[in-house]
């Protein structure tokens, strides 16, 4: 058995068969989380705003699982345009490793008052030379219009992120969700 090496937090649910319950976001690092349900199995729905149902993937009780969630997303900001949506430019050369409906994270080093969790991309622009611009930006759907400073710190990232919903099969339970790297 391969060992697992443990990555960003472990995040603990109560669950329940009444209804579904998520996650926050979570910053998206690793290809898979490890699910571990105690006393009760639970049915997973993995997202940007999912709700578990009785046909989504069920975890046992009898055994953790791992669930593959794909490769992470994460690309350097080099230019933010603030108003009712947040325009982010990438630096030259290189491309959007995410798609229109994905949800994303922004953390600033250094100007905080620029970051955001979990909210989605509304579009993608790669058209080259337009206003004397030739990277690629992307619009998400982020009111950062209150934001008065000029973008000026030394680092900012752009990261993909999800979250986890659950819902047991009878009765209430716990369970813990992991993201997981194979060592």
């Amino acid at each position: 058995m391969a060992s697992l090496k443990p990555v960003g937090i472990n995040t603990v649910l109560s669950s329940t068969d009444a209804g579904t319950v998520r996650t926050a976001a979570i910053s998206h690092q690793g290809e898979n989380i490890r699910v571990v349900a105690l006393s009760q199995g639970v049915h997973v729905a993995i997202g940007t705003l999912p709700t578990a149902t009785a046909e989504n993937f069920f975890v046992p009780t009898t055994d953790a699982t791992e669930i593959a969630i794909g490769k992470a997303q994460s690309q350097r900001v080099v230019g933010i345009t603030t108003g009712a949506t947040t325009v982010l430019d990438f630096p030259e050369g290189t491309g959007s490793p995410f798609a229109v409906g994905d949800a994303c994270s922004l953390t600033v080093t250094g100007q905080s008052n620029f970051d955001f969790s979990h909210k989605i991309v509304k579009s993608i622009d790669n058209s080259a030379g337009v206003g004397g611009y030739f990277s690629t930006r992307i619009t998400v759907d982020h009111d950062s219009s209150s934001v008065t400073d000029t973008f000026s710190a030394p680092y900012a990232e752009l990261r993909g992120s999800f979250m986890v919903a659950v819902k047991t099969t009878s009765g209430t339970g716990t369970v813990h969700i992991q993201q997981v790297q194979t060592a």
